[in-house]
């Protein structure tokens, strides 16, 4: 029996531009430039660290575990990890691979729509006047409508977060080649052009009060305290960024490689689609904020600006930085569009996942996946604007976009490496490879990244889980609406467990197929 799934990849460029658009987000030009002030230098030598022993490995086994589950029909990680483990519990471990996207993205495209709302800011001059990093703090509040009362609501945000919403249903619900494809072709290459842009402009500006372009790049690529190295938060977040801009951890890489067929390469266009997001992470990224911020503000205020949180360098300080330079009015627009491309890339492809399982798995039709997915998601997205202000997305960020990016990764490490089997699996990763992996990494992806990801849990364990399941710290007032996220969190997973016990159920022949289904034409 051959399955051959249906829709799929037009084209090998499409393929790797989705995929790198998958990686790229609003984390390449927002969480990366935040990270790297706060730590300077220090932070990249971990990162490197983690990108080769942990993200390009992991990235490897994903689109291996996702191939390899295609050819058996499976389009969700559920149906994978029962391919690679025969084990009552596999399929239910693969739950991670559908909840995690969904959930992050119940929130991203909130947060992508302010990226759209503040490129139509920028081009009206809305907020011009506003010169200060205070000030711009103050108009990012009043945006979100965060001022106080029983909800955080502005009519004015809430149209973007429409449009914005509309797009990524419109988007993921045309399919693979007819919609995720055809965007991701258009829009990362612009996106790369208008990152090119900026980039350059920056790196003309002129000196400011005796500070060059170069102190601000010296910022990331000069080690003024090698002593940050022996302190655990600094290889937490080179960590946790490299998980975060490779979209690894997520599923989302695992849906998108099942519809390659048994001879499709996987080796040179995992990396191609990791080299692009590095381009414009550490390339793009790294020049952009941090360079124009030192540059304007100084070294330690930019430290300082960056440990506001993620969007305080790229709505607070950009905006003030834009509103200084000749044509910043259009420099300011195309910053913000950039963000935007960047957030819909990943975003679209957050609810593929699930939007697949209804489709294999519980065998729903296209339209009855789209309609459910845009209804149920539409619903869970209110209470998460309304109540921002009480610290929902920060409680879904850290279960679905955090802790659980780790937990999932760990598993899915030590059923490739350890249960699967690594020489089935090296075997498995250069079926129609145009590229030889260096051996070396068979003995990585062999011990070194689970065990690194085993520890990695472990210290996420120990560090602070008990404080956040008990929610030490949270305001009394906060903590109802924080159980309301969990309860969110809770409510998508008993649904998708009851999803794969249904499925296994109602169609068991399709999931106990002992033959490998897979096309045997050469790509």
């Amino acid at each position: 029996m051959n399955i051959r799934r249906p829709d799929g990849w037009a084209t090998r460029f499409g393929l790797i531009m989705a995929m790198a658009g998958n990686a790229i987000g609003l984390g390449n030009f927002l969480r990366f430039p935040g990270k790297a002030a706060q730590f300077g230098g220090a932070f990249m030598v971990p990162y490197l660290l983690a990108m080769v022993l942990l993200g390009i490995p992991l990235m490897w086994m994903e689109w291996t575990i996702g191939r390899h589950g295609g050819g058996f029909g499976h389009g969700s990680t559920p149906g994978m990890f029962h391919r690679l483990w025969r084990h009552p519990v596999a399929k239910y471990l693969g739950i991670f691979g559908v909840l995690l996207p969904a959930m992050v993205g119940v929130y991203y495209i909130y947060i992508e729509s302010w990226s759209l709302g503040y490129a139509w800011q920028t081009m009206t001059g809305a907020y011009w006047g506003q010169t200060s990093n205070e000030e711009m703090e103050a108009v990012f509040s009043n945006y979100l409508g965060m001022n106080g009362g029983l909800f955080s609501f502005n009519p004015h945000s809430y149209l973007f977060f429409l449009a914005t919403f509309a797009i990524n249903i419109f988007v993921f619900g045309r399919g693979i080649s007819k919609g995720i494809e055809i965007v991701a072709k258009y829009c990362m290459p612009t996106l790369l052009v208008i990152g090119i842009v900026l980039a350059v402009r920056v790196l003309t500006l002129p000196p400011m009060d005796g500070r060059t372009i170069g102190d601000g790049l010296a910022q990331i690529w000069r080690v003024s305290d090698w002593g940050a190295l022996l302190k655990s938060d600094v290889w937490i977040a080179a960590t946790g960024q490299v998980f975060f801009t490779l979209s690894v951890g997520l599923g989302m890489i695992h849906t998108y490689a099942s519809y390659l067929k048994k001879r499709h390469d996987i080796t040179l266009s995992g990396l191609a689609s990791c080299g692009t997001n590095e381009f414009a992470e550490v390339i793009l990224g790294g020049t952009i904020a941090i360079p124009a911020a030192v540059l304007f503000f100084g070294a330690a205020q930019a430290q300082t600006i960056a440990k506001g949180g993620t969007f305080s360098l790229g709505f607070f300080a950009l905006p003030v930085i834009f509103q200084q330079m000749p044509a910043g009015q259009i420099f300011g627009t195309l910053w913000f569009l950039l963000l935007f491309l960047a957030g819909l890339t990943s975003s679209m492809a957050m609810f593929t996942p699930l939007l697949v399982f209804l489709e294999d798995e519980l065998r729903l039709t296209r339209r009855q996946g789209v309609t459910l997915v845009g209804v149920s998601v539409f619903l869970m997205m209110q209470p998460i604007i309304l109540f921002m202000h009480h610290g929902m997305v920060d409680e879904i960020d850290y279960w679905v976009g955090d802790f659980g990016l780790v937990l999932f990764a760990a598993i899915e490490t030590v059923v490739f490496a350890w249960i699967f089997g690594m020489a089935r699996g090296w075997k498995e990763m250069h079926l129609g490879a145009d590229l030889q992996v260096p051996r070396i990494f068979y003995y990585i992806m062999k011990y070194v990244t689970p065990t690194f990801m085993i520890l990695l849990l472990a210290w996420y364990a120990y560090d602070g889980l008990v404080a956040r399941v008990l929610m030490r710290g949270v305001a009394a007032e906060s903590q109802p609406y924080r159980w309301l996220a969990r309860l969110i969190i809770a409510g998508m997973a008993g649904f998708l467990v009851w999803g794969v016990r249904f499925a296994w159920k109602t169609h068991p022949k399709f999931f106990e197929e002992a033959s490998r289904a897979r096309e045997e034409e050469e790509p």
